[in-house]
């Protein structure tokens, strides 16, 4: 581990990009196979550190907080990822065309528009999607690696696993790539939580949650002291024990000040600065395609989601860039 690097030295091909343009985050938007073992990879030496530390005896609690940087950009992995998805049996995420067009402007204008366009007209979506697969294969793969170490050592049977993505990902759904959106495919996390005092293996909780509920989590699942601030989180720790149960929770996500969507249980409704709006029914409308904001039967939903705005807007922090 390290206070001042983010990962380990990372495995790139000899020249980059290989198959995009520098025009993407300086060429780091990019996808190739690597002639490089799993050994090589930095995901691979952050894994076998906590591997280590996993297969030890230990005479006080331990935490560990293992980063996988994969599937994040660039998707450069070992060559047998790419093996498990030949590119003619690659299949492209469903997508609607002219899929913005019932969007608001603001809306619009979060897509990354002229990405789509160079991909799709160089011939890329194809391999992109096949990159991004790769990258999720060999992730897999990693999780598996750290699972087995738990497995196998003296903690298996009194630790808390959460497992977690700190975004989703568009790969030309809605013509946008990567996030920085309020839609569904950006926002919907993968997010699993094992307790082997509460939890049984297949359950699922349909209710909407936030990662701002992991803290609250832990602290009560740990058995913590309650924190002296208030948190804008909840213990997810009921609904470990009762998954099914019904709840009127909704999870809130911020893109840009004054950006906001809205998920409930059936509905997303976004509201951006300039006040424009979308709405869907994941019920009858899973993919985002039909904005239903103008539709007067669902007046109701639109203004009960709408209270669960955030009633203040703080500045953006502002990052300055290294010298």
């Amino acid at each position: 581990p390290s206070k001042t690097q983010q990962m380990p030295e990372e495995a790139v091909p000899e020249n980059w990009p290989v198959n995009s343009s520098r025009k993407f985050y300086s060429g780091h938007f990019d996808w190739s196979p690597l002639q490089s073992s799993n050994a090589e990879m930095a995901d691979a030496k952050v894994v076998s550190w906590a591997a280590q530390q996993l297969a030890k005896r230990h005479d006080h609690p331990v935490f560990l907080s293992v980063g996988i940087y994969r599937p994040h950009v660039p998707w450069y992995v070992p060559q047998k990822y790419f093996d498990r998805f030949p590119l003619d049996e690659i299949q492209l995420p469903r997508h609607l065309p002219d899929d913005l067009d019932d969007l608001p402007a603001a809306g619009q204008a979060m897509a990354k528009r002229h990405w789509h366009k160079w991909i799709t007209e160089n011939g890329q979506w194809n391999k992109a999607v096949q990159g991004y697969l790769a990258s999720l294969s060999f992730a897999d793969d990693m999780v598996g690696e750290l699972l087995d170490a738990l497995d196998n050592g003296p903690m298996a049977g009194d630790t808390l696993i959460v497992f977690w993505g700190d975004h989703g990902y568009h790969l030309g759904e809605k013509e946008n790539w990567e996030k920085f959106a309020l839609w569904e495919d950006t926002t919907h996390v993968p997010l699993i939580i094992i307790d082997p005092r509460r939890t049984k293996p297949g359950t699922r909780c349909e209710s909407p949650v936030s990662l701002l509920d992991l803290y609250p989590t832990l602290v009560e699942l740990c058995g913590l002291d309650p924190t002296p601030q208030t948190l804008e989180g909840r213990s997810l720790a009921k609904h470990l024990a009762e998954p099914n149960a019904k709840t009127r929770r909704v999870a809130v996500t911020t893109q840009g000040k004054g950006n906001h969507a809205v998920r409930s249980s059936r509905y997303r409704y976004i509201r951006y600065a300039d006040g424009s709006e979308e709405l869907y029914d994941h019920k009858t409308d899973p993919h985002e395609w039909h904005n239903l904001v103008g539709d007067p039967s669902l007046a109701r939903v639109k203004l009960r989601l709408a209270k669960r705005l955030p009633g203040v807007n703080a500045e953006p922090i502002q990052i300055k860039p290294r010298p």
